[in-house]
């Protein structure tokens, strides 16, 4: 390796290392070990490779001494064809087990990084939704990428290159010790001029590049806020795009001279250490020449000792900067760790029990429950903020009591806030009650597997959620086993089937980011119809047409007459008229159940459902009446008469 890579190398890995320095414990150590155990057989070949690699490396400049000396006492021919062909065969060797190096340490990083993100992505997938409602993406995605990826250089490159730096210096040093002690001494105090520059400008131009980095993740956020289908709209609607984009420009400007200054620096600081290094060969020959003139020193050994030095000051400088390098791998293994360590809220038991089979009934207990705090499902590094927010806990229900029976229907109406979506979210599990109990076929369901919960409970929420997919996966994903004919009836049932035929892919269209390439009441039918392709005994529609106008209600309401026919249900409406037919319906205010009964019963009653039935009505009426205005004749002369 010469000088100028050798500066690139320790430069490179200065400006890209973690600057937390703080104590690690045996415990974390204990945990990379435990991750590095099942690739233990190719650490070893590769510590093994290393040390073969440095011994090849210092034998060639020997070997180039002695055919200088060959030469110099005219030696026979054969002797130096053959030094020839063995320094020949050397760098075969040397290229051959530099492939075989660069497979096992890609084997190896890349082993490792499989087994960190499957552990991290399993561990994830098993947090609440809670978690996911207070982190943030990017923060939790770099875990998986930047984290791992600078965890895994701690065995691909850094355990490498201590083993065969260590090897090849020691191995150098005494060679270079046993030709000349002088010349190896003076060589050696020129290190610190080689060190010292780029440890300082490593950090200046770290600072640069973090700079860089902290404005390249302010335009990315505001590209992936500006270019969403939401985010497009409102800019349009109220933004100004010549601010926008003189405020995009002007960080755009920033990184600009970030990156000029930091490519002038780099220059400067190569150029120096390369005029460093060939100041060091001057010293070589002129005082290696001196010697061998006096005849104290042979001509190969000169030779010998002008290559001998590239091979010094490359493992010196890498090992001065190892401490920083494996200071790094272990900042990005605690990292990952810390997201490793959260545990997550629900647990399914050892001994956890199937759904029987027919139909179910679903029942709640006197069930009591509050939202945890943030430092029970969250990190503050994941919600990027200095420290986690210490509220939660409040009771949200309170003594919550009713049962729906197989088939029938139970419908939750009341304010905005009273708790009618903390219910329908305990009902699949995506929380576990605090006190009380929820029942699933007569099984509190704490004690079903989660699989089992999954085939028996379907969910449709009012934002109709979908992957940017094709409308085949978004629908597969209830039953991955569905046949063609299976897709087409729910698409029929949920009243789709003409628009995804009219579509120019069919099934294999995709439906964007969110599914916004199609509307509202397209999507709510979309989820409607993977609910009928799970054919789930237990419907829970969570204001299902909430944001839906009067026609794509319509066409929702007659998919989920389909959906709900035969099912266990629980729905929760802000449109009363969309509950009617329940079998039951509960009031629930605050957090507890305030009244209970059909429609015609608790009108009777003339309580809270009365009040909410009659407001709700009452600005319908008004509504239309508007509606009736607008639609009137509204020529000039018309509203002169009007006026």
């Amino acid at each position: 390796m010469s000088m100028e890579t050798t500066a690139w190398t320790q430069l490179h890995s200065v400006m890209n290392a973690q600057t937390e320095t703080r104590p690690f414990a045996r415990a974390t150590l204990r945990r990379i070990g435990a991750f590095a155990r099942p690739h233990r057989t190719r650490i070893a070949q590769f510590v093994v490779l290393g040390v073969a690699t440095a011994l090849l490396a210092v034998a060639t400049p020997i070997l180039a001494g002695h055919v200088v000396d060959a030469i110099v006492t005219g030696d026979d021919e054969g002797t130096v064809v053959r030094l020839a062909l063995l320094i020949a065969l050397i760098a075969v060797a040397e290229a051959a087990l530099g492939i075989l190096g660069r497979r096992l340490s890609a084997t190896l990083g890349e082993g490792l990084i499989l087994d960190l993100r499957t552990a991290v992505f399993d561990h994830v997938q098993r947090m609440p939704v809670a978690f996911f409602t207070r982190t943030r993406t990017g923060a939790l995605v770099s875990r998986l990428n930047n984290d791992v990826i600078g965890a895994q250089r701690a065995f691909s490159n850094t355990l490498s290159g201590v083993v065969s730096n260590l090897v090849t210096l020691l191995l150098t040093l005494a060679v270079m010790l046993t030709l000349s002690w002088q010349i190896t001494l003076l060589a050696l105090a020129l290190l610190p001029v080689f060190v010292i520059p780029a440890r300082r400008m490593g950090s200046r131009m770290a600072r640069m590049q973090r700079e860089a980095a902290a404005l390249n993740a302010a335009m990315g956020t505001r590209m992936t806020e500006r270019f969403s289908a939401p985010g497009a709209t409102l800019v349009k609607l109220f933004g100004r795009p010549e601010q926008e984009s003189e405020e995009f420009a002007a960080r755009a400007r920033r990184v600009a001279d970030i990156g000029v200054r930091t490519a002038t620096a780099q220059s400067v600081f190569i150029t120096a250490l390369t005029l460093v290094s060939a100041l060091a060969l001057a010293l070589v020959y002129g005082l290696g020449g001196w010697f061998a003139l006096r005849g104290t020193l042979e001509p190969g050994a000169v030779v010998s000792l002008a290559l001998l030095l590239t091979r010094l000051y490359a493992p010196l400088t890498s090992l001065a900067g190892a401490r920083v390098e494996v200071m790094s791998a272990l900042v990005s293994f605690e990292r990952v760790f810390e997201v490793l360590d959260l545990k997550p809220l629900i647990e399914e038991k050892e001994d956890a029990r199937e759904v029987g089979d027919g139909p179910v009934a679903v029942e709640f207990d006197d069930v009591r429950f509050g939202y945890p705090s943030a430092d029970k499902v969250s990190l503050a590094s994941l919600e990027e903020v200095a420290s986690l927010d210490t509220r939660g806990g409040e009771e949200v229900l309170k003594g919550i009591s009713f049962r729906a029976e197989p088939g029938r229907t139970v419908a939750l109406v009341g304010s905005s806030g009273a708790g009618k979506s903390t219910i329908a979210q305990l009902l699949p599990r995506l929380y576990d009650v605090d006190a009380g109990a929820v029942r699933v076929g007569e099984q509190d369901i704490r004690d079903l597997t989660a699989q089992s919960l999954r085939e028996t409970i379907g969910m449709v929420t009012q934002d109709g959620h979908l992957f940017h997919d094709t409308v085949r996966a978004n629908l597969l994903l209830a039953r991955p086993a569905a046949t063609e004919d299976d897709l087409w009836d729910a698409l029929r049932r949920s009243r789709l089937d003409e628009l995804v035929r009219s579509l120019p892919d069919g099934l294999d269209t995709v439906v964007g980011e969110r599914g916004y390439r199609l509307s509202g009441g397209e999507r709510q039918r979309m989820t409607i119809a993977r609910l009928l392709l799970a054919r789930q005994r237990v419907v829970i529609l969570d204001e299902a047409t909430a944001h839906l106008d009067n026609t794509s209600e319509a066409a929702v309401q007659e998919a989920l007459t389909e959906a709900l026919e035969g099912r266990t249900a629980i729905v929760i409406a802000h449109r009363l008229s969309t509950i009617r037919a329940a079998d039951q319906i509960l009031v629930v205010e605050a957090g507890q159940i305030v009244e209970r009964g059909t429609h015609d019963e608790l009108l009777a009653v003339g309580g809270r459902y009365a009040e909410l039935h009659r407001t709700q009505f009452e600005e319908r009426d008004s509504a239309k009446v508007s509606t009736d205005i607008d639609q009137k004749d509204t020529k000039p002369d018309s509203i002169i008469a009007t006026i």
